[in-house]
């Protein structure tokens, strides 16, 4: 549990289908911690993105949502008492280390991470769910805006949010498929207005939180300033070109920029400028117009497949997205070897990045995805 209003829902919800529902709090550490540039550990996930997750015995589940302040700790206590549930705090500080050297780490390699989908698959969808085969629950509840179905044969089946708009089919695609079969998503048939009803009508506390809008390590969103304080040896001055090649400005490290990027470029070219390229190798950023950014094709690897898995040099026509708020588009993805898989558009789409995800869906299923590496 969280401390917010989604978590806190999913609980009730869970109690009202007579499940046993035990209230977990992840500690992850403190953003100020994480400011004075000690190795501590705070939420990687952007709360508005997450949900919290659930543990169940068979009717025993465990909501939890990691987060990064006292008070939220304070705020899921209180709703826990308010349920009649027993809460508990898991001190899960030292893994979430692992989240930030990988935030860390991407930025310096010329990537945008995406950190929410890491601390899903290694922290909630991965500690926690051993946490719960460890005290014999059968499941992990999750506030995450998304569904889970099984299908005709009992496999599980993760389905987009009812509330496309709040949809995180997006950051969950990662679990595997036994951690899948273990998971409860209840506020997925709802929207968020009626996930707020529900908590006025329980007189849960956070009933009217606000959703946090910025990772929780980074609470200022300066996020080159954060990867500078951890590894001030990887910034170094370099040159911006043109997509013609010429050198057009300069920068103090091209961790300070990402693909698609516009504003805080600081050019005057004459013409509204984005990032269109990095260079991490030769410390290279590259910017030119909002055309540049247009691709068709993209590549991936570490490959997570949910569904049934395409077969190596496979194709087949399905919808895909590319970040967390870009709305699904129609693709053909053909699967180019073991742990790889190039995606087609039919339109050809702005900015796919490296180091985000690519999710590829069936419609309202997601069929799985994995980690862009490049696009052309």
């Amino acid at each position: 549990m969280s401390g917010g209003v989604d978590s806190s829902v999913a609980a009730a919800l869970l109690l009202r289908e007579g499940y046993e529902v035990i209230g977990v709090f992840m500690r992850l550490g403190s953003p100020e911690g994480v400011e004075k540039g000690e190795r501590r550990s705070d939420a990687a996930t952007q709360r508005r993105r997450e949900g919290g997750s659930a543990l169940s015995t068979q009717h025993s589940a465990l909501p939890k949502r990691g987060c990064c302040l006292v008070l939220d700790a304070g705020d899921a206590r209180r709703v826990a008492g308010v349920l009649g549930i027993p809460f508990y705090v898991l001190n899960f500080q030292g893994d979430f280390g692992r989240i930030i050297d990988y935030f860390v780490a991407e930025y310096n390699r010329g990537r945008t991470p995406n950190p929410c989908v890491r601390c899903n698959d290694w922290l909630k969808f991965g500690k926690l769910a051993r946490y719960a085969q460890a005290i014999g629950a059968e499941h992990v509840a999750s506030g995450h805006y998304a569904r889970m179905r099984k299908d005709a044969a009992g496999r599980p089946v993760l389905l987009r949010g009812r509330d496309h708009r709040k949809d995180q089919s997006y950051v969950l695609f990662g679990m595997s498929r036994e951690i899948a079969a273990h998971t409860l998503l209840p506020i997925g048939e709802y929207e968020k207005s009626q996930v707020r009803a529900i908590a006025r009508e329980l007189n849960l506390p956070v009933h009217d939180k606000p959703d946090s809008q910025e990772i929780c390590f980074v609470p200022d969103g300066d996020y080159a300033a954060l990867v500078h304080r951890r590894s001030p040896e990887a910034f170094h001055q370099g040159q911006i070109f043109d997509t013609e090649g010429r050198v057009v400005g300069t920068h103090e490290g091209h961790q300070h920029f990402t693909i698609g990027q516009r504003r805080g470029v600081g050019l005057a070219l004459g013409y509204p400028v984005y990032v269109v390229d990095i260079d991490a190798a030769e410390n290279r950023v590259v910017v030119g117009p909002r055309s540049e950014l247009l691709k068709s094709t993209l590549t991936a690897r570490q490959i997570n497949w949910l569904g049934e898995e395409l077969a190596v040099g496979g194709s087949a026509r399905c919808s895909a997205k590319i970040r967390y708020n870009h709305a699904p588009q129609p693709a053909l993805v053909s699967r180019s070897g073991e742990d790889e898989i190039a995606v087609k558009f039919d339109e050809p789409q702005s900015a796919i990045t490296p180091g985000q995800a690519v999710v590829l869906y069936d419609g309202e299923v997601v069929l799985g995805g994995g980690w862009i590496e490049g696009s052309s």
